[in-house]
């Protein structure tokens, strides 16, 4: 049987998994990433985490989920990784265990676990949603990524689905991550109840409970994510649409009313398209150790 590393490093925390070739984790250590130390404290941190994992004669390739754009293993944008953007990070892992290493950024690896061993599972055109603090995509066709020129297709945080919204920062007026992420709930429900809402969820619970005003939120929120997937699908046309992230605790209260507004917005022939929520517990190590797999292919 084959193994794989997965590497999911993140700005808080760095975790190495051994994984199966059937998206199995047997083994994780972790520890904090400690970027204030420096990329090659870092680095050098993650190598002996892979050497700690042991039984290296078993792994077949080393693969890395990180915060950010990726193009040939190297970040493009590393907001909360200061030092990594355009470092060598895969090269240089490589070069000490000469076996492939890979890397991409976080939702893709996470769309890649999920087309492996997840709910996208069997479908060739499998794209991945996160609504979550933010809104993030991924695309993957036969179980391998489509990334794009500069590592940025899939990427879906600045669809555009009303022009008419107000200006919130660097992204497009009307972009959907600032009209239906987890933070956009937050911010419209403190406009609407008061500084005392501190969190989507809490948005959410009043929606369950009947209150008009929240359920107004909500039911914004639903046609602005049906929007973001029908402009995905008249593109895409994928088999399954799989979604994962935080908000996805509070799917009961908008996820029916999302697919319902959804079909009237695409061709007849495209509204039998799969919505499944995500499965994996860890789709970051599992989509990571995966993209030897992928890339071998």
């Amino acid at each position: 049987m084959n193994y794989y590393i997965g590497v999911d490093l993140g700005g808080t925390n760095v975790r190495v998994a051994r994984v199966s070739e059937q998206g199995q984790i047997v083994k994780v250590i972790k520890e904090a990433t400690e970027i204030e130390q420096g990329v090659e404290h870092v680095l050098d941190k993650i190598i002996r985490m892979i050497e700690e994992i042991g039984e290296l004669d078993t792994i077949s390739g080393i693969g890395m989920g990180v915060p950010g754009p990726v193009d040939n293993g190297v970040m493009m944008l590393a907001t909360n990784l200061p030092g990594f953007e355009g470092y060598p990070m895969a090269e240089t892992i490589r070069k000490h265990f000469n076996i492939p290493v890979f890397a991409d950024n976080d939702v893709n690896v996470a769309c890649l676990a999920e087309s492996f061993h997840g709910a996208g599972k069997g479908y060739p055109l499998c794209y991945y949603v996160t609504i979550s603090t933010g809104i993030g995509g991924a695309f993957s066709f036969n179980n391998r990524l489509v990334s794009g020129k500069n590592g940025y297709a899939g990427e879906i945080a600045n669809i555009i689905i009303d022009r008419n919204r107000e200006k919130v920062n660097y992204l497009n007026v009307g972009a959907v991550e600032n009209e239906a992420s987890g933070t956009a709930i937050t911010r419209k429900g403190k406009a609407v109840f008061g500084d005392h809402i501190k969190h989507a969820g809490m948005v959410f619970d009043m929606a369950r409970e009947g209150d008009e005003k929240a359920l107004k939120i909500v039911d914004d929120m639903a046609y602005d994510l049906a929007q973001m997937f029908s402009s995905i699908a008249h593109v895409v046309d994928p088999h399954i649409f799989v979604v994962g992230g935080g908000c996805m605790k509070s799917k009961d209260v908008f996820w029916d009313k999302m697919i319902q507004y959804y079909k009237p917005m695409v061709h007849v022939g495209m509204q039998d398209v799969i919505f499944a929520e995500a499965m994996l517990d860890e789709p970051g190590l599992v989509g990571a150790a995966m993209l030897p797999m992928s890339f071998g292919k």
